[in-house]
């Protein structure tokens, strides 16, 4: 069985060597979903009975993983040089170093390797990540996919 779990943030980014709109500061309303397999709990009593995971769960640990840790940041390259010493002198501004340039793609792909571990067969069910889907606009998405 599959479930998926759909939460919003707000991010800055900007994609340095791009050629278009999105060398420059901007930001985006992103919307991640997280999509879990495991096994529907059938102990009689349980909190959990008739769930692969209690949705409020799948948030609290999204929310306590990523995507507080997101919002409201702006993500940055580590590479991006001119930015980092900008937003540096910005103070207590909420700043996100990555290792790669910060595209959907590369967020997604980063958003699957931090839920991952956090997800791990947390109720016993053989609890799985499948899929992180993280949209940067309505119409725009990556999926990264269970490896």
């Amino acid at each position: 069985m599959q479930i998926t779990r759909r939460l919003e943030f707000d991010a800055g980014h900007r994609i340095p060597n791009h050629t278009s709109q999105c060398k420059h500061l901007h930001g985006h309303r992103y919307a991640i979903e997280i999509t879990l397999s495991g096994d529907v709990i059938d102990t009689e009593g349980e909190s959990a009975q008739g769930m692969v995971m209690d949705f409020s769960d799948v948030k609290r640990i999204a929310k306590t993983e990523l995507v507080d840790k997101w919002d409201h940041a702006f993500l940055v390259y580590r590479n991006d040089k001119t930015v980092r010493d900008f937003l540096a002198t910005l103070p207590d501004h909420k700043t996100v170093t990555l290792p790669v340039v910060p595209t959907a793609e590369n967020l997604a792909k980063i958003a699957f390797d931090i839920l991952n571990p956090a997800y791990q067969d947390t109720y016993g069910n053989q609890l799985r990540l499948e899929r992180v889907r993280l949209y940067e606009t309505p119409n725009n998405w990556a999926d990264c996919i269970k490896r």
